[in-house]
């Protein structure tokens, strides 16, 4: 199964240096899908289930049934070798939220 923009992934992350969030978490795909296609990588934004929400850095979102922040200044690329299993999907208007706080954490 190709992962696709606005999809959530269950994502191995580790290993992992310093302050970089760690272990196997959900992560919200951000790259294009045709990058998604021609690439072995995807870029996502790793979800935390347990810091409140303080837009831009922690964008809430729900997860599943669940409420849950993207972390968007972890923002990383990632092989698709690490992608363990599709989760779920986010409304346009979640997808919105984080590209909004990604793009202010990068000054885009």
């Amino acid at each position: 199964m190709e992962p696709r923009r606005g999809e959530i992934w269950w994502v191995r992350l580790d290993p992992t240096l310093g302050s970089e969030i760690a272990k196997t978490r959900p992560c919200l795909i951000v790259s294009g899908d045709l990058f998604d296609k021609l690439r072995r990588t995807v870029v996502v934004v790793p979800l935390s289930s347990s810091p409140e929400a303080h837009p831009p850095l922690l964008v809430p979102l729900r997860c599943g049934d669940r409420g849950s922040v993207a972390v968007t200044d972890q923002i990383r690329a990632v092989s698709k070798q690490r992608l363990e299993r599709r989760m779920s999907e986010v409304s346009q208007k979640d997808l919105e939220a984080v590209e909004t706080g990604v793009r202010e954490v990068l000054e885009l």
